[in-house]
């Protein structure tokens, strides 16, 4: 059989690239030598990619078995498989294309015995995990409730993102956990994995290392076997999937890496924004193909986009371009609060879509889940379908869930479904063995599920410590119910989350999604604040879980700036360009200038994913953590430059032209932070002469409101005032009827 070499030299000339625009064609043609390729945003990366391989193989360069290709995702792996299939036919069933893990696992099988395990391993899944190290904690006498076995893991798989088994973690970088045991731990969790021959997800990889380099020969036949090495999505490897390729592609050097250091948005899992930007470094010699030209979006929202992602230091430098017609300028619009965010939100989707717009074409982008709560509320009132991608709508959300019930307790004692939820959570060493006894006694006698609890407490079928436990959750439920006769619904919710334990619960959590349920928590405050009684809410959510269930078909769909990663819509909306929202104060105090330079890569992802329309707006007002605060407006929105963007102020916030001050912040931006606001405005209708009140705070102070005034509200439409009393104003609305608000939430009709 003749060398591929020799083939390649046979078959030049003899695949067609005339779909190809002229760096396109470049990035295809430079298949020996190490290649990084800078694909920008909407440049055709994946046509790039999958032309690049069949290229290579009808050019006779290599034989199909020869070729590696990784993404990161089964569903690029997929499309990148169909396509390439569909150029080359049955040429392409040789060829190793998979995510980093799928190839490593099928390494790993293959040569199992040499790092102690049988080819038939399990690979765990998180929970297995988790009950593992619970295993192991309580052999070592360590208190999971302080020491948390998610915790733990969460560390160990940053040590093995990074590609350190137990023998490479310093003990300074273990410091952290349980009076640094966490070495040890992790020891006796992969001496525990090999004896039940298993492995986690992090182990495909670090497993992969320590053949390699344990085994010279083995790693030699895979660098023969591997003639050219392929990447997508380089930005977004870690330290593991960087040292597997390096060791890979030692021998030939036939590297060609896919990415863009513009959209290197996953540091928080990992990603090493440095493995792109030092690629030159570690293979000199290195040819650098820019993808430049954008397919997707209009030149205004490459323009906002581009001028905005200039001021990060970290990047290799690229200029996106197109050839498409100019479009509408990136819409920039300043609101009162996050609920008229969502109303104007709401009035343009509704605007498109009698236009004959899709709304499966229509995204609203958010920085934190949180966020989502005002959008699915107003387009509930609208009856605009939406999906919420990546994650469940804001009351099917576990957190909200649990606290759901612990309301629907106070409010209907009976409801068992409610009962049953939140009787062990938090844990409250209420057992199986309890719960089986509560459902036959509810059973037998015809009882609610908290009178049969009752009835258990008062007998002696119960262990003591099951008794009193049980006792003090019926105690602390009969408690909340009689505070609920004196104090508003508002407060009722925290007390009865911080005295149940489950806010503490989640406090305690040392897992990522711990802080964003915590948010979460006080959104549902937020929320519950628009509405007169505890029941009136708990009604209002049972309507919105309703109309869930029968939504389908074209919908709008939200999903957080993370999510949206690869997708492209006609429309997108990026509400709360707020400092301390984003860019996110708590990234920025943890991680300083590196943050802040992420943080604007995902303003530009954002931007980027618009193909027609983009909406940026910002709130004078948000309530963050259940209190009214005035805002400024992110620095990001001060870098778009200005002939991409047309600027519109919600009535109220019309500034003064000649102010740079910007909006009052009570959010206070790190002193290490380069960044100010600018001297003079760029946009001069986002000036501010100085703090924006809150919607019908001004005018309460100025003027009040008095009986027999004519109001409005988001919610309830128009209505005139029957009652004063302090910041609280009896309503009776045209439409609605009676119910009591607080005044930052209507206006002066």
């Amino acid at each position: 059989m003749a060398e591929p070499a020799l083939l390649a030299r046979q078959n030049t000339g003899a695949f067609d690239l005339g779909g190809l625009n002229d760096a396109q064609r470049r990035a295809v043609e430079a298949i020996d030598g190490p290649v990084l390729v800078l694909a920008g945003a909407g440049t055709g990366k994946t046509r790039v990619l999958t032309t690049r391989l069949a290229f290579t193989i009808a050019t006779g360069r290599a034989f199909p078995s020869e070729l590696l290709a990784v993404t990161f995702t089964n569903k690029a792996a997929r499309e990148m498989r169909e396509r390439l299939e569909a150029m080359v036919g049955r040429a392409a069933e040789g060829v190793w294309l998979g995510t980093f893990h799928a190839i490593a696992a099928r390494i790993l099988r293959r040569h199992a015995e040499a790092i102690g395990l049988k080819p038939s391993f399990t690979i765990l899944d998180t929970d297995d995990q988790i009950r593992l190290l619970k295993q192991i904690l309580a052999a070592e006498n360590i208190d999971e409730r302080r020491w948390p076995a998610r915790l733990l893991l969460t560390q160990i798989q940053r040590w093995k993102d990074r590609g350190l088994g137990p023998e490479k973690v310093s003990p300074a970088d273990a410091d952290g956990f349980a009076q640094g045991q966490a070495i040890d731990l992790y020891n006796q969790y992969q001496e525990r994995l090999i004896t039940v021959n298993a492995v986690d997800f992090g182990d495909l990889l670090l497993h992969n290392l320590n053949l390699f380099t344990g085994n010279p020969d083995i790693l030699a036949d895979y660098q023969r076997r591997f003639r050219y090495l392929l990447v997508d999505e380089y930005q977004d490897t870690n330290v593991a999937q960087y040292l597997w390729l390096r060791l890979l592609a030692q021998k030939r050097r036939n590297l060609c890496c896919v990415g863009d250091d513009d959209q290197s948005i996953y540091s928080w899992r990992g990603a090493e924004i440095g493995n792109i930007l030092r690629f030159e470094k570690d293979f000199p010699g290195a040819t650098i193909a820019r993808l430049e030209q954008n397919y997707r979006s209009t030149p205004h929202i490459l323009g906002a986009a581009g001028g905005m992602i200039t001021q990060n230091q970290g990047r290799l430098g690229k200029t996106l371009w197109t050839d498409a017609d100019e479009g509408e300028k990136v819409v920039m619009r300043a609101v009162w609060d996050a609920e008229e965010e969502a109303r104007w939100a709401g009035d343009e989707i509704e605007a498109l879509q009698r236009k004959g717009h899709a709304l499966s074409e229509i995204a609203i982008l958010v920085r934190a889940s949180f966020q989502t709560r005002e959008f699915e509320d107003r387009f509930i009132a609208l009856a605009l379908p939406y999906r919420v991608i990546g994650g469940p709508r804001f009351y099917e959300r576990q957190e909200i869930r649990d606290a759901l019930a612990y309301l629907r307790m106070v409010n209907q004692p009976a409801d068992d479904l409610a009962f049953e939820r939140i009787l062990n959570t938090p844990r409250r060493g209420i057992g199986s063995a309890t719960v089986q006894e509560l459902h036959g006694l509810a059973r037998s006698e015809r009882l609610p599920l908290i009178e049969a609890a009752r009835t258990l407490v008062a007998s002696e079928r119960l262990r003591p410590a099951a008794r009193n436990a049980l006792a003090a959750f019926i105690g602390a439920v009969d408690r909340w119910r009689a505070r609920a006769q004196q104090i508003s619904h508002t407060d009722l919710v925290q007390i009865v989350l911080d005295e149940s334990g489950y806010t503490a619960m989640w406090q305690a959590d040392r897992s990522p999604d711990a802080a964003g349920r915590l948010e979460n928590l006080k959104e549902l405050v937020v929320a519950m604040a628009e509405f007169e009684n505890l029941g009136g809410f708990l009604e209002h959510v049972s309507l919105v879980m309703d109309n869930a269930a029968e939504a389908g078909g074209d919908m709008v769909n939200l999903m957080t700036l993370h999510s949206a990663k690869g997708l492209e819509f006609d429309t997108v909306f990026l509400p709360g360009w707020e400092e301390g929202l984003f860019p996110n104060q708590r990234a920025m105090e943890e991680n300083g200038l590196a943050a802040l330079e992420e943080e604007r890569r995902l303003a530009y992802v954002g931007l980027t994913r618009a193909r027609h329309r983009a909406y940026v707006s910002f709130a004078a007002n948000r309530r963050i953590h259940g209190q009214w605060q005035n805002t400024i407006r992110s620095r990001f929105i001060d870098e778009l430059p200005p002939e991409h963007v047309e600027v519109v102020a919600e009535l109220g916030l019309q500034p003064a032209a000649s102010s740079g001050a910007g909006w009052a912040s009570t959010i206070e931006i790190p002193a290490a932070m380069p960044w100010r606001p600018p001297a003079r405005p760029r946009h001069p209708l986002l000036a501010s002469a100085g703090p924006v009140p809150r919607r019908g705070e001004e005018v309460h102070r100025v003027g009040g409101f008095v009986v027999g005034g004519r109001i409005f509200h988001q919610k309830f439409g128009y209505g005139t005032i029957t009652g004063v009393e302090d910041n609280k104003l009896a309503i009776h609305f045209d439409v609605a009827g009676d119910k009591k608000v607080m005044d930052a939430f209507v206006e002066h009709a």
